[in-house]
């Protein structure tokens, strides 16, 4: 089966002791592991504020990865993340040709500026007479 490139953003509850927290992570990237996917990058973002309360939490513990993988491995994730209570939202976004450009040069740090900051010229003073 052909891998493509996915992006897995999560929320594990806040409320969970860390070494809990680091059990939940570790059953996701153990899916992945399992049908050997390519992590290019994983972030722990840790606690953040939530823009509005879910399941009544106003944070969550974030994780976001980046991984080449073959579309069963999503479909157990999926699976785990609609079983499992301690994962407060996902979100999988499987990346096109284009995405995939943007993401390498993101990473490579190549990427224009899109509001460029422009420096504005100090004003001369004007000796008084």
């Amino acid at each position: 089966m052909a891998k493509n490139f996915y992006e897995l953003t999560y929320v594990v509850n806040p409320v969970l002791e860390e070494d809990q927290v680091q059990k939940e992570i570790k059953k996701v990237d153990d899916v992945l592991s399992k049908h050997k996917a390519d992590v290019d990058q994983k972030e722990e973002w840790g606690i953040q504020r939530l823009a509005y309360e879910m399941d009544g939490k106003n944070s969550g513990y974030f994780v976001n990865t980046y991984f080449e993988v073959d579309g069963k491995a999503i479909e157990e994730l999926e699976r785990m993340f609609r079983i499992e209570d301690n994962f407060i939202r996902h979100l999988v976004i499987k990346y096109d040709n284009k995405m995939k450009r943007h993401y390498e040069k993101k990473k490579k740090g190549e990427l224009p500026e899109v509001f460029p900051v422009v420096e504005e010229p100090e004003e001369t003073q004007v000796p008084e007479s």
